[in-house]
């Protein structure tokens, strides 16, 4: 093998390079003297070797020229070596200099100066381009490259191809840049030529690409989306270089580019909010997290601490996902942060709690949410859904919090579950507490949200990883979907601009079949459906619908004047009559009669129909 796998040591390449150097000595006096050399010079010249070798080992020492893997040479080594010999030279003659001030002798001619200047740049520089030249061609010929193509043409672009060609070189080869700017059709980036975006259908038909990088950081989601459709629909693979900030310092590497994840294509363009009156409401204000440690919850702390508030509580009962969080906020040192492991179910806890912190605002997002665990578990999701919500608000009011942001779900809207119904149960109650105190309460309800713990996403790349199959409940079953930081802003912005008993919704965008979502999703891995992963369905489980709902049509809301929250036109409720059915409901917890829970929770949500349950005979 003519290139070994291993990189080739340090001291080896230190040791060529002054052999180099030792040769160029030599090589400038034949020049020099024509090829006859006198012997006054002859006789000088173990001085001027020792002088100008000990310069030179310096000067590389110093300039760690060795230091670069010579086949993946680049222009920035080619510029380290231009720097090294030139200082190098210099100070040469400022031996020459001093030598002739002092002893009025010229150690080195100042003609061999200048020659092995010239010799040992170019034979420094053009060794490592040929070894570079011969390991690219012998190991993997132009032909048996994988072709690949870079999504912009700007700086970004340039990195990412410079990147390729340093660290994987050997195997991928940038055939063109696609850009979105017409003004750069037809020009040429180091030999690579840029086509504007409408030939992107061409190259990939034609040219048989592999992969495609996207480089630019600022393409816009809806662009973004059409190039990755368009891909798949070729089979190539796409690529994404991530952003600036994340390079290691300041340098992108191969291994940095990673597959575009099926997120990206669910996102939408940023949401842009009103920051200002978020701030004002938040700045300097002691908030209460119930829930911290979960996806939600912790996003919302993630984004309160740029708010700058006077402390935040981080409550939930699940110890170990508080430390890991924790941990997360060392670096936020401007903020104070408490750690409080507490079950909102308990009464006396969660008063020592508002007693002793006294918070201000309280954002409730702890809750149980999946909806066949709850369905087999109604006490549980009756006592924690509903139960704690009451705790939280009733102690809410009793410490005078200024707004309680409550996070419901899709899943109250004409509840099918035992958990959907418990989260409404939960909005009618606070709802209705709301209209009769001081304490604002706000409830936000959207749908699922990527990433988050017992989201579909997670379950198809573990099954994706295994090989298969995908298991989907229904071929027709769709969700919404959004991001955790997006639901999450706009439970800020949504908290901020509630004057009490609202319910906003939020703009969950277009309904996503989930069998398309797993095809995708197998295909940005490079697989194909049927072939390397198969798609089984299940049945719809227990409490399952076929469709969220969000009510977010002009006939049953109202308009913000953010176009992604809308507030919900839903049945006000009278609190002295809602107060002693919801008490009944979680006094019934007790009895541990799953039929009599789930009998009280209709009589409280009378819209809540159970589907493909046990529980469709109460409904009779």
């Amino acid at each position: 093998m003519l290139f070994p796998k291993k990189n080739t040591p340090r001291w080896l390449i230190f040791i060529i390079d002054i052999s180099i150097c030792l040769f160029a000595i030599f090589l400038s006096y034949m020049l020099r003297f024509n090829f006859h050399i006198p012997p006054v010079d002859l006789k000088d010249l173990p001085t001027v070797v020792s002088i100008i070798l000990s310069v030179r080992i310096l000067s590389f020492s110093i300039g760690k020229t060795y230091a670069g893997i010579i086949r993946y040479t680049s222009s920035k080594d080619a510029q380290r070596i231009f720097i090294v010999i030139s200082i190098g030279s210099l100070t040469l003659a400022a031996i020459d200099v001093c030598s002739y001030a002092y002893a009025a002798k010229i150690i080195i001619p100042t003609s061999i100066i200048i020659i092995d200047y010239i010799v040992t740049v170019f034979l420094l520089v053009s060794l490592r381009t040929l070894v570079k030249v011969l390991y690219y061609e012998l190991k993997n010929p132009k032909r048996d490259k994988t072709k690949v193509i870079v999504y912009g043409a700007g700086e970004a672009g340039v990195i990412t191809l410079r990147t390729l060609d340093k660290d994987a070189g050997t195997k991928y080869k940038v055939v063109a840049f696609i850009d979105d700017d017409r003004k750069k059709k037809g020009k040429k980036i180091e030999g690579v030529r840029i086509h504007h975006t409408d030939e992107l259908d061409d190259l990939l038909k034609n040219s048989d690409i592999s992969f495609i990088i996207i480089s630019t950081v600022h393409i816009p989601t809806s662009k973004k989306q059409m190039v990755v459709e368009k891909c798949l629909s070729y089979n190539t693979r796409v690529l994404n270089v991530p952003p600036i900030s994340s390079w290691i310092n300041g340098q992108l590497s191969f291994k940095q580019i990673k597959k575009v994840k099926i997120e990206d294509l669910l996102e939408r363009d940023e949401i842009v909010l009103d920051k200002e009156k978020t701030y004002a409401q938040l700045h300097n204000k002691i908030i209460l997290v119930t829930g911290a440690a979960g996806s939600i919850g912790s996003e919302i702390v993630r984004q309160i601490i740029h708010f700058n508030p006077q402390k935040i509580i981080l409550l939930d009962q699940a110890e170990s996902a508080i430390y890991d969080l924790v941990n997360e906020l060392k670096e936020f040192k401007q903020t104070s942060f408490e750690e409080v492991i507490a079950d909102i179910r308990n009464n006396q806890r969660m008063e020592n709690v508002f007693k002793h912190f006294k918070p201000q605002i309280v954002y409730h997002a702890a809750a149980y949410k999946h909806v066949p665990l709850m369905e087999m578990n109604p006490s549980e999701a009756v006592s924690t859904n509903v139960g704690g919500t009451k705790i939280v608000a009733d102690l809410a009011v009793k410490y005078a919090v200024e707004k309680f942001v409550f996070v419901s779900t899709d899943k109250a809207v004409n509840p099918t579950s035992v958990m959907g119904a418990s989260k409404r149960a939960a909005e009618i109650y606070i709802q209705s507490l709301g209209i009769t105190t001081k304490t604002k309460f706000i409830t936000t309800r959207f749908g699922n949200v990527l990433g988050s713990n017992g989201s579909v996403i997670p379950l198809f790349k573990k099954q994706i990883e295994k090989g298969g199959p995908i298991t989907i409940t229904h071929p027709e079953i769709t969700r919404y979907f959004m991001t955790i930081p997006e639901a999450c802003q706009l439970v800020l912005e949504a908290g901020c601009m509630g004057n009490g008993s609202e319910i906003f919704i939020f703009d969950m965008g277009k309904s996503v079949k989930i069998v398309d979502l797993a095809i995708k999703m197998i295909r940005l891995s490079g697989l194909t459906v049927g072939k390397d992963i198969e798609i089984v369905y299940t049945g719809l489980r227990p409490g399952e619908k076929l469709y969220e709902e969000l009510l977010n049509n002009a006939e049953n809301t109202l308009p913000t004047h953010n176009k992604h929250i809308m507030i919900a036109k839903v049945q006000p409720y009278n609190f002295e009559n809602i107060k002693p059915e919801v008490l009944k409901l979680i006094e019934l917890f007790e009895t541990q009669d799953n039929i009599k829970i789930v009998k009280q929770l209709k009589s409280i949500v009378p819209e809540y129909i159970s589907n493909n349950s046990i529980y469709e005979s109460l409904d009779e």
